[in-house]
């Protein structure tokens, strides 16, 4: 792997010396850990101490399928080695994790390109304090991005010498990538075919085809104990998870969640409505302008978020309510449901300041309110904008692979334009392509030119 960096080894450990030493200040700094990594440990938990994959409650442990097995899998092993609970040894180790994705980062741009751009990507990689904040929380995005950063450098290497170790590894990538998180899935849906488009001109169609075929069937094979699983208990055809994060019985609310599409395009809206419902008051002033069409929708939305607000309960009642709203707002302006809100809510999670982890005020544009908040929170808005256009200008220059690379990202963007609550960590999953290809963009294109695309 550092083979393919420039052979200067003390200059890579001062690097990993000096992303070590961010991620440890997040950690310090910035530690998170409720809400979903609470989850996932109680999960983890239960499954260690009792061989329950549930959660706890009231009267006691159920079973429960609206988490993958594949992070609390990895918190139970952390929990095994390090003390039950012990959620700072989990963050020490996403340090660990996360550096070596940046490795792999390293080595598969040395692959499209060239060892400077490598080395650059390095660079970028071990100090790009987005990917880094999140070693500081037990989330899923710091093993996500390794296994796709690990995907991305096992695909080069397939291509550049077709060995069945790759294909091994690369369908590893795949199904912990997808049993971590349900879109993950798309790494293999972008990258399978992709063997053979690119590798069928130097290693011939029918080697390529059977490698493909052989990492699409290994990296689905994890997901066949957890669909049996999940039919035993559950008597219900879910092989990955939920897309609502219900387990089978639970009401989905598809009146809320059709109105929320209407209105949500940003965090903020997905912190203090979304989240909030069913359980605490939604603000009602709060709300966006986009929420009313007129005077007498603004009214009825009022109403109807008094109501809810009497017992914080979607009930049937309310929930149908929403579902009249909605229905009304998208026959109103059925392009702005359908395509202007998806590609808001897009935008926003590309574009966001991604500072949800750093307890900097949700409304961060509110100057007169927080200036020093909102001071900071463009200027990390602006670094990650020098991220992508500095991809942007990599991706110009075409190096290897970027057909699928463009097509990971596309793809990852199409699947978010359908979800209800956006949020910035969702387009994490990129970066270490945007990494990669920021590395490139650095490069003359003289230097990899000579590559096979």
């Amino acid at each position: 792997m550092l083979a393919a960096l420039p052979r200067k080894w003390w200059i890579a450990l001062f690097a990993l010396a000096a992303g070590a030493a961010l991620r440890l200040w997040f950690i310090h700094a910035y530690p998170e850990v409720q809400g979903d990594p609470l989850i996932y440990g109680d999960i983890a938990k239960n499954w260690m101490l009792h061989g329950i994959y549930g959660l706890s409650g009231s009267d006691g442990i159920r079973p429960t399928l609206i988490r993958l097995p594949g992070y609390p899998l990895f918190l139970a092993l952390s929990f095994r080695l390090f003390g039950m609970e012990h959620y700072h040894a989990v963050m020490y180790a996403q340090i660990v994790v996360d550096l070596v994705s940046c490795l792999l980062i390293a080595g598969f741009t040395a692959s499209i390109a060239s060892p400077r751009a490598a080395w650059i990507a390095l660079w970028l990689a071990v100090l790009c304090p987005f990917t880094a904040n999140y070693t500081a929380t037990p989330l899923t995005e710091t093993l996500e991005i390794f296994s796709i950063a690990l995907a991305l450098f096992s695909f080069a290497r397939l291509l550049e010498n077709p060995e069945w170790r790759w294909v091994l590894l690369l369908s590893f990538a795949f199904s912990y990538a997808a049993i971590l998180r349900p879109d993950g899935a798309l790494l293999a849906v972008a990258f399978c075919p992709a063997i053979v488009f690119y590798g069928a001109k130097f290693w011939g169609t029918r080697l390529m085809l059977r490698m493909a075929v052989v990492c699409g069937v290994l990296s689905v094979m994890p997901f066949i104990p957890w669909a049996i699983r999940n039919w035993n208990t559950f008597h219900v055809i879910q092989p990955l998870a939920p897309r609502y994060a219900m387990d089978p019985g639970e009401d989905t609310n598809p009146g809320f969640n059709r109105w929320t599409k209407t209105v949500c395009a940003d965090l903020t809206c997905t912190w203090e409505i979304y989240w909030n419902a069913n359980s605490d008051p939604m603000p009602f002033e709060n709300l966006p302008s986009r929420a009313f069409d007129s005077p007498a929708q603004h009214e009825k939305t009022k109403e109807l978020f008094d109501d809810y607000n009497k017992t914080t309960t979607l009930s049937r009642d309310i929930d149908d309510r929403f579902a009249d709203l909605a229905k009304e707002r998208v026959e109103a302006n059925p392009l702005r449901y359908y395509v202007g809100m998806p590609l808001l809510r897009v935008a926003n999670m590309w574009l966001r300041p991604r500072t949800e982890l750093l307890w900097i005020e949700l409304r961060w544009w509110e100057y007169s309110k927080h200036r020093a908040e909102t001071r900071f929170a463009l200027a990390y808005a602006a670094i990650n904008l020098a991220y992508i256009i500095l991809a942007l200008i990599g991706l110009y220059r075409w190096p290897r692979f970027a057909g699928a690379m463009l097509l990971f990202i596309l793809l990852r963007s199409a699947l978010l334009a359908t979800i209800e609550a956006p949020e910035p960590r969702y387009t994490l999953e990129c970066f270490p392509i945007l990494i990669a290809l920021a590395g490139v963009a650095f490069e003359r294109r003289g230097a990899f030119l000579r590559l096979p695309l």
